[in-house]
């Protein structure tokens, strides 16, 4: 277990009036802050002494900052005399911290109350939309430029495209010798504000419970969930790589499992676009392990140095390791044995020989409708193979239908056919697309009418827990296996590739069935 550190979590409030921004702090104390980042900017107000109430009335440490490019006044040139009051103000006050603008650092006006001020530490920020792909030597140059205003601590805002522009922003953290803020602005720039304690960052941003920023964690899930305070150099990095990643419980079940087990280890979402870059991006022996989900299973196999017969006979990998010996990128699959071991469970449940040694499966000699042929597809589609059943597949993408098909000697039919297909009674139906998942959780792939022509139906989508598809099921008598079933057993089989063995079943088990 990682040694507890001192972590600042903040969270900026832009707020109009004095009332708001006193109330918004007041909530970010009881979720966790342990200081505020009063952005003045976005407040009304008529007099220099108003902003001097809230300073004063403070019941947290705070950040006094004031952008005047983003300001509500009209006039750049008021704007910026009134952002130079405030922040002088503010340093008079000896506020924690003020933060201003490179620029406004850079004021020949500032420069001395920079130097004479007293309590005060100052940020000089600076944010840095387009121009590129930012790299290691354009953020190091501009960091020696910030740090030549007398900076106590920097801070860099960086809008970014994909997840591999945070990689140069982890250097900066590494080598930089001045307390450095670094914050990759947008959905796929999160990890920049989860991983900044491990290369040494500042403090890290999260946001109210009531107001969603992308890129910018949650307060309460910095310390419930990924409690930042644990992480230091030493930590292992392990994640999600998906598109898209929101939906992902990975981190709920995973980060505690690791405090658990008293493993050094953190676990994050990663919204990737390509997954082969990202792959070649992060090489370090500090990004131990993944999950790969929807759209990459199949596009991540390619990217390994080596695969599990198992995975590479699906053509799909759901894990990925990077073997510390040698640095290499090994490929495995857990959906497979995980989603069909808790569709024999439930059918052995039913017949009551749940427990009872036997050699056959309760799959063998059975139609299995399945209904998508990407990775999780793929899975289902070798796994019910292997185990003797007759394997029927649907997909939007005929062709990919058929494809897998073939490879499992089973058979490919349209799409459009799936709402009459009943050739038989007792049959399986597994749905392995993303219908139904969040946010459209009122769709199924099949009719409530059609359920009636199978004996169970299992559902790869967890969220919901309870998707339409199960419910419907549910209703007309057929027995239900929800996806949160497939993703305990897939989800513990990646935790002992993740630790190397170590896996408190029973922990996580309960866990995700509280959490779910």
């Amino acid at each position: 277990m990682a040694v507890k550190n001192s972590v600042l979590a903040c969270t900026q409030l832009e707020c109009e009036t004095i009332e708001e921004m006193k109330a918004s702090m007041e909530k970010a104390k009881a979720e966790g802050a342990d200081l505020v980042e009063f952005c003045v900017d976005s407040m009304t107000f008529t007099h220099i002494t108003q902003v001097e109430k809230l300073i004063m009335e403070r019941t947290l440490p705070a950040i006094i900052s004031y952008r005047f490019k983003s300001s509500r006044n009209s006039s750049r040139g008021s704007c910026k005399n009134t952002c130079l009051q405030v922040l002088r103000r503010a340093l008079e006050l000896d506020v924690e911290f003020v933060e201003m603008d490179y620029e406004v650092a850079s004021d020949t006006s500032m420069c001395e109350y920079i130097y004479s001020r007293s309590n005060s530490k100052v940020i000089v920020s600076s944010y840095l939309n387009g121009g590129g792909k930012p790299t290691t030597e354009k953020l190091g140059d501009l960091i020696a430029c910030m740090q030549a205003t007398g900076a106590d601590v920097m801070k860099l805002e960086i809008a970014v495209d994909y997840i591999t522009d945070v990689a140069p922003i982890f250097e900066m953290l590494t080598h930089c010798q001045v307390p450095l803020i670094a914050m990759a602005v947008g959905s796929r720039g999160l990890i920049s504000q989860l991983l900044s304690p491990k290369f040494g960052g500042f403090l890290v941003y999260g946001s109210l419970g009531d107001k969603s920023v992308p890129g910018v964690p949650s307060l309460l899930s910095l310390r419930q969930v990924y409690k930042l305070e644990y992480l230091n150099a030493d930590t292992k990095v392990f994640g999600l790589v998906s598109n898209p990643v929101g939906h992902s419980k990975g981190p709920i079940l995973h980060n505690p499992a690791f405090r658990y087990t008293q493993y050094n280890g953190i676990y994050v979402p990663m919204l990737v676009d390509d997954v082969k870059e990202f792959f070649k991006t992060y090489t370090g022996t500090d990004f131990a392990g993944y999950s790969v989900g929807i759209p990459h299973k199949e596009a991540a196999m390619a990217c390994c140095d080596e695969v599990h017969p198992l995975a590479k006979s699906i053509g799909a990998v759901n894990t990925v390791i990077r073997r510390p010996i040698d640095g290499k990128l090994v490929g495995y699959n857990t959906d497979c044995e995980s989603a069909i071991s808790a569709i024999e469970d439930a059918l052995r449940e039913r017949l009551g020989t749940n427990g009872v040694a036997s050699h056959t499966s309760p799959i063998s000699g059975k139609t299995f409708v399945l209904v998508g042929a990407g990775g999780a597809g793929r899975a289902l589609a070798f796994g019910a193979k292997s185990r003797g059943a007759r394997v029927i597949i649907f997909n939007r993408n005929f062709e990919r239908a058929k494809a897998l098909a073939d490879a499992v000697s089973g058979e490919a039919l349209p799409y459009e056919c799936l709402h009459e297909f009943c050739p038989e009674k007792g049959m399986i139906l597994a749905n392995a697309s993303a219908i139904g998942m969040e946010p459209n959780s009122d769709q199924s792939p099949v009719p409530k009418e059609a359920l009636k022509a199978y004996e169970l139906v299992f559902d790869a989508v967890y969220t919901p827990r309870n998707t339409r598809l199960l419910r419907e099921a549910a209703e007309v008598g057929t027995i239900v296996v929800s996806g949160v079933e497939m993703f305990i057993r897939q989800a513990l089989g990646q935790f002992r590739l993740f630790t190397d063995g170590l896996a408190p079943e029973d922990f996580m088990r309960k866990l995700v069935l509280e959490q779910f």
